[in-house]
């Protein structure tokens, strides 16, 4: 299980899939798409879909989070 804190901290959402787009970063489930950040390029974008692959990779519990950086 995956939740992710977007990058407005508006909004905590647990998500199946995480993709980037252009420049934005984009939550999915099986109902819905959600922009969770944006940010100045796309090399920016895979930078921080890299860093929620990491931090996934450390945890061995049953969930983990992750906030969207603000730059």
């Amino acid at each position: 299980m995956l939740w992710i804190m977007s990058q407005d901290k508006q909004s905590l959402i647990n998500v199946k899939e995480v993709s980037v787009e252009g420049k934005k970063i984009v939550g999915t489930s099986n109902e819905w798409n959600k922009a969770l950040g944006k940010y100045d390029s796309n090399d920016r974008a895979l930078v921080i879909l890299h860093e929620i692959y990491t931090k996934i990779e450390e945890n061995s519990g049953f969930s983990v989070t992750f906030t969207m950086p603000i730059k």
